[in-house]
């Protein structure tokens, strides 16, 4: 079996779906686990309160409402269907919202379902060490005084709204449950500005490689630029309807006060849209560039082995003639028949020929 054969077998097997044929609901966690432990941390807060602490597992006694604040619950690591099934059933969550949620190749959506409203988007993040485009899926479940959040693992753009919660500045202490479902969304949206940021700096630099030096390297980071920049318009791209459908929810689990700054996040989505169409078009113009320039140097290639084989096709045929060795030929009697008449000849019939391709501008 070949190499590409191999890694087609092994990409068929990842995207293989475990659940096919189960029952709709059936929560089977499917995606590939990244830590080993699922960590909890919870965010209790008001206007004049603040709590923050990592616990081990799921608390019974947490209230499904308080009227006294927002409780915000991570969840990083999806890999425990059954910490997931007790997160479900402490707060009323639908079991098909459970299942959306330990799928995590989820397209980016929204949903209402018992009281809940569920969001299912990627949080794109680039690698500056490893120059590598990061994906992970968030999903965002919350009811009227509940945010929970279900991460693949630890490390998130979260950090800005935990910081403006335990500070308590800003409108976020003194807002509900819908203002924190924002404050999340709006995180992950303006970090998409951020890595179209990582590529426009990353175009310009394989702009110049293409102009100076189009290797085989520059084509293998033109490809894996335009496989990133269809992930992230992947992830970009349902967003615009997701919020309009969140700005459609007749229920009061979302203020119209809430409903103007997620006017403003569907502006910032439009706009990220709008860029990653730009890039790709760059890349697409990058990959045009290269095969122009690689086709510009064969070109010349070809153009100087040609003149080079126009030129010795008379020299052949005149080197041919006097290695006829006939016993009556003129030349071969002189004295100066080899250097003055073979080599003369020779010459001027390479000058000549020099001088028409110049005067062609072939050279």
């Amino acid at each position: 079996m070949s190499k590409v054969a191999g890694k087609i077998k092994n990409a068929v097997k990842k995207k293989k779906n475990h659940r096919a044929g189960m029952p709709p609901g059936s929560v089977v966690y499917l995606g590939e686990q990244k830590m080993d432990n699922v960590r909890i941390t919870v965010m209790d807060y008001s206007e004049n309160s603040f709590t923050e602490n990592v616990v081990a597992d799921i608390d019974p006694s947490w209230p499904q409402s308080d009227s006294n604040g927002v409780k915000w619950i991570n969840i990083d690591g999806l890999h425990n269907v059954e910490l997931i099934e007790r997160v479900g059933r402490q707060f009323n969550i639908h079991s098909l919202i459970l299942e959306d949620i330990v799928h995590t190749r989820q397209r980016p959506k929204m949903e209402e379902l018992e009281g809940n409203i569920y969001i299912v988007l990627k949080m794109i993040t680039f690698d500056e060490e490893q120059q590598q485009l990061k994906s992970e899926q968030v999903s965002i479940v919350f009811g009227n005084n509940y945010v929970i959040s279900f991460q693949e693992m630890v490390g998130d753009v979260f950090d800005p709204v935990r910081q403006r919660i335990r500070n308590g500045k800003g409108r976020i202490r003194k807002m509900g449950c819908d203002y924190l479902m924002y404050a999340l969304l709006d995180s992950i949206v303006d970090n998409y500005f951020v890595v179209l940021e990582s590529f426009s700096d990353r175009i310009e630099l394989l702009q110049e490689q293409v102009a100076v030096d189009p290797t085989e390297e520059v084509l293998h980071s033109i490809h894996n630029m335009k496989r990133e920049l269809l992930i992230l318009r992947k992830a970009v791209w349902p967003l615009r309807e997701l919020i309009g459908s969140m700005q459609k929810v007749e229920a009061d689990i979302i203020q119209p006060a809430t409903q103007i700054f997620l006017r403003d996040v569907y502006d910032h989505i439009v706009q990220t849209i709008d860029t990653t169409e730009a890039l790709r078009e760059m890349a697409a113009g990058i990959l045009d560039v290269y095969l122009s320039s690689i086709s510009n140097r064969m070109n010349a290639v070809m153009k100087v082995l040609t003149i080079i084989a126009t030129i010795f096709i008379p020299l052949t045929f005149v080197s041919g003639i006097y290695g006829m060795n006939f016993e009556h030929m003129p030349e071969l009697a002189w004295k100066w028949g080899y250097p003055w008449g073979f080599w003369l000849i020779i010459s001027v019939i390479i000058i000549v020929m020099l001088s028409y391709f110049r005067n062609k501008k072939w050279l």
